[in-house]
């Protein structure tokens, strides 16, 4: 048993230092699809601000044109016993 958590802290020392030793050689070539991966990102990001913003325009629209309906409905409903009481 306790060799083998020796061995999990050997491998596990090993990898850190593979990883080091192989990291500034991947580096170079790993830097443009990264790159274009914050880009594609970038732009999935403006492109849903727009289309959000867009959203938010078009309730606001359909907000006002209820507030409106409503409120012709009102008037409707305050004029029609004026209009029942003059017969």
């Amino acid at each position: 048993m306790a060799l083998l958590k020796g061995a999990n802290i050997v491998t596990g020392l090993a990898i850190g230092i593979g990883a080091g030793v192989i990291a500034p050689m991947l580096a170079p070539i790993l830097k443009p699809f990264a790159k274009s991966a914050i880009k594609a990102g970038l732009v999935a990001y403006d492109q849903a601000r727009v289309a959000f913003a867009e959203l938010n325009e078009r309730t606001g629209d359909v907000m006002a044109e209820a507030r409106a309906e409503v409120e012709e409905a009102r008037k409707a409903a305050a004029e029609q016993p004026k209009s029942a009481d003059q017969s």
